[in-house]
């Protein structure tokens, strides 16, 4: 019995958009990573991006349970002294939505080149409206 390994010419990619009102950020960024992954194909090879493409919308009513609105902070530096940045998860979620789910998703895919394609697969708008009618996108939940 031979073990199955997928190669990149046989992937068919899939078009799934997931709204993002009222649910959990941790819930739905590991739901994302998953199929980014392609972790819920049959098909899954760990050294393969076999992953499909993603949508999310509403990432601006996303939910964040407790007190993670003020505690929760985002670092950014700049290289240079001083050059620090810090936000709580409040500003991001208002000016910045998108920002606040691509680096929760990028957090929990794998480091280095073969994460970094998969993230590429990754669209996220803060509204309801998207640009990718053509693909005709599968309604996805996040249960």
């Amino acid at each position: 019995m031979n073990t199955f390994m997928q190669r990149k010419e046989d992937i068919k990619r899939e078009w799934f958009v997931i709204d993002a009102t009222d649910i959990p950020l941790g819930r739905l960024a590991s739901k994302v990573a998953m199929v980014l992954s392609g972790k819920n194909k049959v098909t899954y090879t760990p050294h393969v991006d076999c992953g499909d493409n993603v949508i999310v919308i509403n990432a601006s009513k996303v939910e964040l349970t407790g007190n993670k609105l003020d505690d929760k902070m985002y670092y950014n530096h700049s290289g240079y002294p001083g050059g620090l940045r810090v936000r709580n998860a409040r500003t991001m979620r208002d000016k910045y939505p998108t920002e606040m789910i691509e680096r929760a998703v990028k957090g929990m895919l794998p480091k280095g080149r073969l994460g970094r394609q998969m993230l590429d697969k990754l669209f996220v708008y803060s509204s309801n409206e998207h640009k990718h009618e053509a693909q005709k996108p599968k309604e996805m939940m996040v249960n």
